[in-house]
């Protein structure tokens, strides 16, 4: 199998783990970090409005890099740990690519080293449940735009009611 046809089967599986890793970690970050600014949260109420309001703005950002990013340099990992583990032993391949997903999430120190760890533990599931095609990476694009549509959905209806 050529690099071109093996990186386009894939390809589908490395989006979809982009699509789910990027709402979870935005998910995870605005459970943790509600407030970036850290301007003070007193009270449950407000806790859940600033969760509420950080979790589309945590997505905004972090899907494109995610799938860019995240996509492209999983690639490259799984690559240089199948390389390197035909060269040496086999059974290495999980840990060297764990190992190059978390070098690669060094960018940004933990919150970038959150996003691949989500990343690899997806893109593991997927490809021992070997259960992706073309469509569905596509459509699971749709993904993070329905959780931010959901949140920003949300706010709006608890603002008219205000």
């Amino acid at each position: 199998m050529s690099v071109k046809d093996e990186i386009s089967s894939i390809l589908p599986r490395k989006i979809i783990s982009a699509s789910i890793s990027s709402f979870l970690f935005a998910i995870l970050l605005a459970l943790f970090i509600p407030d970036p600014f850290d301007v003070g949260i007193k009270y449950i109420g407000e806790y859940i409005e600033t969760f509420m309001l950080a979790v589309p703005g945590y997505l905004m950002y972090s899907f494109p890099v995610i799938l860019l990013y995240g996509t492209i340099t999983s690639i490259i990992s799984e690559y240089l740990a199948r390389f390197i583990a035909n060269r040496t032993k086999k059974s290495m391949e999980f840990y060297l690519s764990f190992g190059f997903h978390m070098l690669f999430g060094l960018v940004f120190l933990w919150l970038s080293l959150l996003a691949a760890l989500l990343y690899f533990v997806t893109d593991y599931i997927l490809k021992k449940k070997n259960i992706y095609n073309g469509k569905q990476a596509f459509m699971s694009l749709g993904i993070p735009f329905l959780v931010f549509i959901i949140f920003m959905g949300t706010i709006s209806i608890v603002e008219m009611f205000r």
